[in-house]
């Protein structure tokens, strides 16, 4: 007798745990070649509103965990991701539709950015802020701090090196995110999102949302407990500008779409300056 397959059931990643959608909505991914590959959940206002009220209780702890311990838990990550290496691979191929070598290329990048974000977790602060000059009897100094829940789109041509690309910068600043990844390759979002609920990042922190930006995006872009927005994967020109508008009725942080930003290339540190404040303290000397 032959045994029966074990099908996965693929949810949403919400404070920790894995919820279906409230709606119970989902929809059919297929892979390069049109073949059916999964039904993902499909995310709804609700379930937007229940993960930015995750990513708000996440805040705090996170933002105020040392800059060593963030880094830390960012190489954490990279090798919970290392030991399912082979299986990112494979989702990789049959989302993307490259080859085995390609995939692997794209996961060993994903996996090292996930280093390169943790190395500079203690560091970013001494290039970002800096000592003033001023002229008097004090002194002053900036220093960065987070812009507190980010609401974010990834790219939706790059299944798992444009997500990590546009969470790890996010996070390692001290930020909570609640990330759309691509709708049309989700799988490998869900598989990441096993990883960091396996690893030591608190609940919350990192919140996932498999669906439609279109529906998703606007509630956020307007929602007041959303601090910036991370238009990276929106590829309509259109809808960015009109996220944009929405955003600024709440004064938000916005970093615009990038549909084709080449994930490939060396990081900078453009993306964890996008989603900090800069604090000035001022002090009197010889007091």
């Amino acid at each position: 007798m032959s045994r029966v397959d074990v099908r996965k059931t693929h949810k949403l990643f919400i404070g920790g745990a894995f919820p279906r959608s409230e709606s119970g909505r989902t929809y059919e991914v297929t892979d390069s070649k049109e073949q059916f590959l999964a039904n993902m959940a499909l995310a709804s206002r609700k379930d937007a509103r229940d993960a930015v009220l995750a990513a708000r209780s996440a805040v705090a702890k996170w933002s105020s965990a040392t800059a060593y311990n963030r880094g830390q838990v960012l190489y954490r990550i990279a090798e919970v991701m290392e030991g399912r290496r082979e299986q990112f691979i494979s989702e990789v191929s049959d989302s993307e539709g490259v080859s085995s070598r390609k995939a692997g290329a794209h996961v060993d990048a994903a996996i090292d950015r996930w280093v390169w974000y943790a190395g500079w977790a203690d560091k970013y602060a001494q290039v970002i802020g800096n000592t003033n000059p001023v002229a008097g009897p004090f002194f002053n100094f900036s220093v960065p701090e987070p812009t507190g829940v980010v609401a974010a789109v990834a790219p939706q041509d790059a299944s798992v090196l444009g997500l990590v690309s546009v969470v790890a910068p996010i996070i390692v600043t001290g930020n909570a995110v609640i990330v759309m990844p691509s709708s049309s390759r989700p799988i490998p979002a869900i598989t990441l999102a096993e990883c960091l609920a396996t690893s030591d990042v608190p609940a919350g922190v990192v919140n996932i949302l498999t669906g439609a930006p279109a529906e998703v995006m606007p509630w956020l872009a307007e929602h007041a407990d959303v601090n910036a927005l991370d238009l990276t994967g929106i590829v309509d020109e259109g809808v960015a500008a009109d996220l944009e508008r929405s955003a600024a009725g709440t004064v938000k942080r916005v970093r615009g779409a990038a549909p084709h930003a080449d994930w490939q290339a060396t990081p900078s540190l453009s993306r964890m300056r996008a989603f900090v404040e800069v604090k000035t303290v001022w002090h009197p000397m010889g007091v």
